[in-house]
């Protein structure tokens, strides 16, 4: 029988982000693809599909991506989405009411992304810290919850 044991016996760090002009890159590629792809299959003048799938990419995003990376990637989606998904295609308009909630949705959409992947690495961080637990380091005895 085959027995799978694991290679690293301390504990694993916490993911680090994304560089953030990585994540702008894939902002601006993803949200040209995203609104070009939008402009064909459905047609121009659909911001209702439109804000909502930019909204999504900003979240996934977020997932990989530090705080600062937020403001810009909203900023790049909402870009895309002001120029090319509303007529005239090619022109940046700014409707004051209509583009700041735009905007506001989309820094939203990256900041619960980000903040979500920040809760889930560090309850993952808690879980293999905690006492008695498989990844734990009990060579040393020192713990955190050590008494």
């Amino acid at each position: 029988m085959i027995e799978w044991k694991p290679l690293g016996t301390g504990a694993r760090p916490v993911p680090q982000p994304v560089a953030t002009p990585l994540v702008w890159a894939g902002a601006g590629v993803g949200a040209l693809v995203l609104v070009a792809l939008l402009n064909t299959v459905v047609g121009p003048d659909r911001t209702e599909l439109a804000l909502p799938a930019l909204s999504l990419l900003a979240a996934l995003l977020g997932l990989c991506a530090r705080f600062a990376a937020a403001p810009g990637t909203a900023l790049l989606c909402w870009l895309f989405l002001n120029g090319f998904a509303i007529p005239p295609a090619g022109v940046l308009t700014w409707a004051g009411h209509r583009d700041t909630t735009w905007l506001a949705c989309l820094l939203t959409a990256a900041l619960i992304g980000t903040a979500l992947a920040r809760l889930v690495h560090a309850r993952a961080a808690y879980r293999r810290m905690a006492p008695g637990h498989v990844g734990s380091d009990t060579r040393t005895g020192d713990g955190l919850y050590d008494s």
